[in-house]
């Protein structure tokens, strides 16, 4: 059997992120905003997850039976561009093969609000990619939240690391929601049934 279609296998969602209060509201966060509202809707509270340098909700998603399935939401602590680390950790103690690991992360090449999902591919010069990559090879899902370029001259890195703009905020719940519900379509109906109804 298809291990994403396994329901005794665990999913292992990764939202990407920077620990720290100075980053908590800025665009390379987003994968923190949607890991966070994914916690809450399973009831759960992120907890220190062992010897791996991350914090982890347990919990199951999707209607009550052998519909739902058991997930472990994480937020790596290690600063983006070292996610691999804790997300191999993670993998490792869960028994999470790599098809049913989900990314989700800020991306850069589409517009703010957009979303992608796709299994496997490159890391378009994404630093938590890269490194997650380099620790288990590419064969994992990603969720892409656009986030748009940098205006003007401003540099890459100063733009993923600034708050989103107070235009955007208006619309970011409505879009980190919306990232939240293909994360669950993803896990619980599959890639490409997810992808038909969020790729646009």
């Amino acid at each position: 059997m298809d291990v994403t279609t396994d329901p005794s296998v665990p999913w292992l969602i990764a939202g990407l992120g920077n620990p720290g209060t100075e980053y908590a509201a800025n665009r390379h966060n987003v994968g923190f905003m949607v890991a966070d509202l994914l916690a809450e809707r399973i009831g759960g509270r992120f907890k220190r997850a062992g010897k791996a340098q991350a914090q982890v909700v347990e919990g199951r998603i999707g209607p009550p039976g052998p519909g739902s399935r058991r997930v472990i939401l994480a937020k790596p602590m290690s600063f983006m561009n070292v996610s691999g680390g804790p997300v191999i950790a993670l993998r490792d103690f869960y028994k999470v093969p790599v098809a049913n690991i989900v990314a989700v992360h800020d991306e850069l090449d589409i517009d703010y609000g957009t979303l992608r999902l796709k299994l496997g591919g490159g890391d378009n010069g994404h630093n938590g990619l890269k490194s997650m990559t380099k620790a288990m090879g590419p064969d994992y899902h990603r969720v892409r939240f656009g986030i748009g370029r940098p205006p003007g001259r401003t540099q890459v890195a100063d733009f993923v690391l600034k708050d989103f703009s107070a235009a955007e905020r208006k619309e970011l719940d409505y879009f980190v929601d919306r990232a939240a519900d293909a994360v669950e379509c993803l896990v619980i109906e599959g890639l490409e049934r997810a992808q038909g109804t969020y790729n646009s």
